[in-house]
């Protein structure tokens, strides 16, 4: 396996940036949303709540972005058929983090860059060499 082709980084890097734009909507959102409600959950089921939303919008984004370059069901199936080992340690590097930093399901200014960072990072090597392997590409 060569890890130092710059062609495949470029584009592993923007796969794994829309897939963390996608993630990172339905993911926020639910963290979000149950920080300003009054619930009973714990923060384990508010995370798996934010990864199946997160993997769920990742996926919706994902085929309204293929919608250009294909019929719906075309775009809806590739969508589906995207890497979920990539978008689950996605998710759940994210997740750690901010139970690591805050303690629980906590969005503040300060950790949502650090979750960023960590959730582009961590699946990052996995999507080059799905990229190298199989030359299966969303975008």
């Amino acid at each position: 396996m060569n890890w130092n082709c710059k062609s495949t980084w470029r584009k592993a890097k923007k796969n794994t940036l829309w897939c963390l734009i996608g993630c990172s909507i339905g993911d926020f959102g639910t963290i979000f949303y149950f920080q300003n409600v009054n619930h009973s959950l714990s923060n384990f089921e508010v995370m798996s709540i934010a990864v199946i939303n997160g993997i769920l919008t990742s996926i919706l984004l994902e085929t309204l972005i293929l919608l250009k370059q294909m019929n719906f069901i075309s775009a809806i199936k590739t969508a589906l058929g995207m890497s979920l080992i990539s978008m689950v340690s996605m998710e759940v590097a994210m997740n750690l983090t901010d139970i690591f930093l805050t303690g629980g399901a906590l969005l503040t200014w300060w950790v949502i860059p650090i979750m960023l960072i960590v959730g582009f990072i961590t699946p990052l090597p996995y999507n080059y060499w799905r990229l190298k392997k199989y030359n299966i590409s969303c975008h």
